[in-house]
C-alpha cells in the first residue's frame, strides 16, 4: 500500500474531526493548489459557488442574513 498522506497529515485530520463536512470541504478550497481546486470545485460546484460569494460580501453575510449575535 501506497500512502498517500502523511502520518502527521492522519493525526491533523483527528484534530479537526468537530468540524463540519463543508466546513472542512471549504477550508481545503482555501488551501488548494490549481489540481485540488479544479478537482474540489468539479465535486463540489455548489459549496465553490457559495464560498466564492461568501469570500466577497462584507463579513462574509449574504444579502438577506443577519450576523448571529
Amino acid at each position: 500500500m501506497v500512502a498517500l498522506v502523511s502520518l502527521y497529515e492522519y493525526r491533523e485530520s483527528m484534530a479537526l474531526g468537530d468540524a463540519s463536512f463543508y466546513a472542512l470541504i471549504m477550508a481545503a478550497m482555501r488551501r488548494a493548489d490549481s489540481y485540488n481546486i479544479t478537482r474540489l470545485r468539479a465535486a463540489f460546484p455548489e459549496t465553490w459557488e457559495e464560498l466564492h460569494a461568501r469570500y466577497h460580501a462584507p463579513g462574509g453575510l449574504l444579502p438577506g442574513e443577519v450576523a448571529p449575535e
